[in-house]
């Protein structure tokens, strides 16, 4: 993943071409998170170490996998987990994504033949020990209909926030950036909504974030762009813009491609214990939570939705409560 070869080029390429939101500079990065913070080998060793892993599993059970595809292999860190407990991964890839996993499936089936019946890409995933799913709040339902009845985590829409005091340095906001636009805020970490105090300078913050104004040459973000600034002009409403982002005074964690949503708040403690558990928050960014420019960088520790899938894994070999 980390070298020039050039089947797995030519895959990052035709991972673009299908997906528009897959510009390089986001697949790059998100093959860069992996190779560093999960396939380390003494990153993998003290993982593994944690857990009472058994040399070998002797009932290796079915787990299906619904994979999103809102980012560059965002299923990774679940193949990873049931691979290295010993089950097969049964994997039902997204259509927005079915080229890298692919590939690395069967780039592990070249190099180590036997691997092969761990990791297998399915349209269908029928009778399974166990599911992982992952997609959006309206599949979930449908996740919880078909896969209620087995062992399962199911995930839904997050997204997540950032707290400021207003006494941020630039570097700080520029590091914010990241977190609001690294894959074009499609990620369940990036930041869409700002808590800030009544007299925030949003001037210096929206100079700050023209460190992003060249995602508005790329078509489809340019759409939402231009979609969302005609319903606010339509509507009358206050907007303030850099020409990339509109920052918009909302009360929905959830923002649109193009657009941060903003509260001004009074009393900074209040927002962090309210913000702490609630359950469409991923992450909360800023000096009393995850370092600013640290969302799109989770550690192999870093369970999506705060369960250890690792345990879930393990936690009984039949998969039954």
């Amino acid at each position: 993943m980390s070298s020039g070869e050039k089947e797995w080029t030519l895959a990052k390429e035709k991972a673009g071409i299908q997906n528009r939101w897959f510009i390089p500079e986001f697949v790059e990065l998100a093959v860069n998170n992996i190779t560093q913070s999960f396939l380390r080998k003494e990153t993998l060793l003290e993982w593994a170490q944690k857990y009472d892993l058994p040399d070998v599993n002797k009932e290796p059970k079915i787990v299906g996998i619904v994979m999103a595809g809102n980012i560059p292999l965002v299923g990774f860190h679940d193949l990873l987990c049931v691979f290295i407990t010993g089950h097969k991964a049964y994997i039902k890839l997204s259509a927005k994504d079915d080229v890298l996993i692919k590939h690395l499936a069967d780039k592990i089936r070249d190099w180590e033949f036997s691997a092969g019946e761990y990791i297998r890409i399915c349209e269908r995933l029928n009778n399974c020990d166990a599911y992982i799913a992952t997609g959006s709040t309206n599949s979930s339902r449908y996740f919880e209909y078909y896969f209620g009845k087995y062992q399962h985590i199911i995930r839904r829409n997050k997204t997540s926030v950032a707290v400021l005091s207003g006494t941020e340095s630039t570097g700080d906001l520029e590091k914010l950036s990241d977190d609001v636009f690294l894959f074009f805020g499609l990620g369940c970490r990036n930041v869409t909504k700002l808590y800030v105090p009544k007299d925030f300078d949003f001037v210096h913050l929206l100079a700050v974030f023209k460190k992003y104004g060249y995602l508005a040459d790329h078509n489809k973000y340019k759409n939402n762009y231009d979609y969302n600034l005609a319903i606010h002009m339509l509507n009358n409403r206050f907007y303030m813009t850099n020409g990339s982002v509109l920052f918009v005074e909302e009360k929905s964690f959830f923002s649109p491609v193009s657009q941060l949503n903003f509260e001004y708040y009074s009393d900074k403690e209040y927002v962090l214990s309210s913000l702490n558990g609630y359950p469409d928050i991923q992450c909360i960014i800023g000096n009393d939570g995850i370092p600013f420019g640290n969302a799109q960088c989770p550690a192999i520790t870093d369970y999506a939705d705060g369960i250890d899938t690792m345990n879930f894994l393990l936690r009984d070999p039949d998969f039954t409560d």
